[in-house]
């Protein structure tokens, strides 16, 4: 099996990641990855927000927590977010960005890291503090939240074994 199809089948989403930062040029490389989704008419709708500052990703996780009702941190302990948006104007901005975000998990598993999708985006940029958080980055347009894609080193029991596949998954037309 090459080592595409290898990634695609042991990639598994992260739920505890040690305390341990990830190399700039690591970040760098995942988030280039998703820059490569396919999207719709190749508009490239999406768009990558790359969160290293500690601050703004306890920020948003504080956002996503109040969304989910929970004080716990939705973030698992991850270090890095990559918070995926779209345009509102493109119809087929949640396909996009869903494509941006299997590229992410896909290459953050290719390079040794952990990563796992964490919903409510959406809610989270539709509120006004996270428009507040686009316009202070100089973030203009109208975006969409699709999901955040965290990342870090996965930590001892973090990762869960594969569940087996369902039987009736593909369905055969000869």
């Amino acid at each position: 099996m090459n080592e595409t199809l290898q990634n695609i089948i042991t990639r598994r989403s992260v739920k505890k990641y040690k305390d341990t930062s990830v190399p700039e040029a690591l970040v760098r490389t995942i988030a280039e990855s998703g820059t490569y989704a396919p999207t719709g008419m190749n508009r490239q709708s999406p768009l990558i927000i790359a969160v290293t500052n500690r601050q703004l990703r306890d920020k948003l996780s504080r956002m996503n927590a109040e969304i989910l009702g929970t004080t716990a941190d939705p973030f698992y302990g991850a270090p890095v977010v990559l918070v995926v948006l779209a345009r509102k104007d493109i119809n087929t901005r949640v396909y996009d960005g869903s494509l941006v975000m299997g590229n992410l998990m896909l290459a953050a598993h290719s390079l040794g890291l952990g990563a796992c999708w964490i919903h409510r985006a959406k809610e989270e940029f539709e509120s006004e503090e996270g428009r507040q958080i686009l316009r202070d980055l100089g973030i203009t347009g109208e975006y969409e939240g699709i999901g955040h894609c965290v990342l870090g080193y996965p930590d001892e029991g973090g990762v869960k074994p594969p569940t087996l596949r369902k039987e009736d998954y593909i369905v055969w037309v000869k």
